[in-house]
């Protein structure tokens, strides 16, 4: 009896350190994503640069097809504004298709928390962000377009 005892305590050790190992991985992992740092939008070159009303259109046209041409890109955006909010630790600028009522949200984030504060509502501007999402709104149905990390782009 005391072999057979002995005999399931390896399998036991073996399971409790695959059980830490794969814990310690991912907190590895969970670290690495929480603290990953982006290099400013301000100085990273645009891969489109589009006005807002075809850009709003190219969504309403073909949604998926858009969000995987400009997923995780770097995108100028000219347009006017449309609205001006606060919103926890972000400000936002929207623009609006008038006809569709189909918005474009810029988060304005840390260090260019202040640039919002610089325009009004009707001003044509241009905004360089990071892409996030493109989405259809079945109970509002208009297009919402989300952009983060934004910046006023110098005309």
């Amino acid at each position: 009896m005391t072999e057979r005892v002995k005999k399931k305590r390896p399998w036991l050790k073996r399971i409790l350190i695959a059980i830490l190992v794969i814990i310690v991985i991912l907190a590895g992992v969970y670290w690495y994503v929480a603290t990953e740092k982006f290099s400013d939008t301000k100085d990273r070159k645009a891969d489109y640069t589009v006005s807002a009303i075809d850009f709003i259109h190219e969504f309403e046209k073909d949604q998926k097809a858009a969000n995987e041409k400009y997923k995780d890109k770097i995108i100028t955006v000219n347009g006017t504004v449309s609205e001006i909010e606060a919103a926890d630790t972000t400000m936002n600028i929207k623009m609006m298709d008038t006809v569709s009522k189909s918005i474009i949200i810029f988060a304005f984030q840390e260090q260019h928390l202040s640039e919002p504060k610089t325009v009004k509502v009707g001003d044509p501007v241009s905004i360089k962000g990071s892409f996030s999402a493109g989405i259809f709104s079945d109970i509002l149905e208009i297009v919402k377009i989300d952009f983060k990390r934004s910046t006023l782009n110098k005309k």
